[in-house]
């Protein structure tokens, strides 16, 4: 029998202390409405609200909040899944005042983490109906601090979250190779110290330049900001020329939008990577509701 898998399984050790800080920060002295409604048990239930069809994305992060506070929360709706809205996804039990300690933090961070996912797997969806058979990748431009809960989000959404840092993988962009001299002499540098275990992704802004990150062995060439029949040509071009010689992936990134994600999602490309799925995402409207005590 095979191992049940959870998205929880992909955190590291470290995320419940960051749950400890979240709520530090929003209550860092007195907690004057805790004050007022005491440790009387209630039971909350959780909303998902708003206009459209979501994916629910965050529940283990609002599951630790919760039970850091000495709560326990039940999930109606399984991680992942799609539900209409108004729906009741979630009911949260324990003290009243540690109910309302954890409400804001874990509707926060719900709905940031659900509009990820929900963005994530409406342009996935839209690729797949455009015939795109590669890769949706996310971007590093994420928030500061907030990078985990993010990137997670892409994951549960159906997205690759491309690298996580600096360190999961060797990117190249223009300002390395301007420092460097050239794309040549980046790639060697960068080489020598990643090792054989590392992806080498080299930015590029032409065929030229494409031609000679493959010729000193990149292994990801990101065609940045070339669009339209230029894409598809030099896709096309360097493809054929190095076939058999290289292996080798092309990456198209920068100003893509559901707009436009037409122009883009073609298969002379295997990876497209956007900041449209995390960055200005709309978040998704949750609530979470004391129910009064039955008479």
């Amino acid at each position: 029998m095979a191992a049940q898998k959870s998205y929880a399984h992909l955190l590291p050790p470290s995320w419940k202390q960051q749950i400890a800080v979240w709520l530090t920060e929003d209550t860092p002295s007195f907690d004057y409405g805790g004050y007022v409604v005491g440790e009387v048990e209630r039971e909350a239930f959780l909303f998902g609200k708003g206009s459209q069809s979501a994916v629910l994305a965050g529940s283990p992060f609002v599951t630790e909040i919760f039970a850091q506070l000495g709560c326990e929360v039940e999930w109606h709706v399984q991680e992942g899944d799609v539900f209409d809205p108004v729906k009741h996804v979630a009911t949260v039990k324990g003290k009243a005042r540690f109910l309302l300690l954890g409400e804001r933090v874990a509707l926060n961070v719900l709905a940031r983490c659900s509009g990820i996912a929900t963005k994530s797997k409406r342009i996935k969806d839209l690729a797949r109906g455009y015939g795109f058979t590669g890769t949706i990748a996310g971007t590093r431009k994420t928030t500061p601090g907030f990078r985990l809960v993010e990137k997670y989000g892409m994951v549960v959404g159906g997205i690759d979250p491309h690298r996580h840092d600096l360190s999961s993988m060797i990117m190249l962009k223009d300002n390395h190779i301007w420092s460097s001299g050239s794309i040549t002499a980046a790639i060697q540098q960068a080489r020598q110290v990643g090792g054989f275990s590392l992806l080498l992704d080299v930015e590029v802004g032409s065929e030229v330049e494409a031609d000679e990150a493959i010729d000193a062995g990149a292994d990801i060439i990101m065609l940045d900001n070339i669009e339209g029949a230029e894409l598809v040509q030099v896709a096309r071009s360097l493809k054929e020329k190095w076939k058999g010689q290289r292996k080798f992936l092309f990456e198209t990134s920068g100003n893509i939008t559901e707009a436009n994600l037409h122009e883009r999602a073609i298969n002379d490309i295997d990876i497209l990577s956007t900041s449209a799925v995390h960055q200005s995402v709309q978040h998704i409207d949750f609530s979470l509701k004391i129910q009064k005590p039955k008479a």
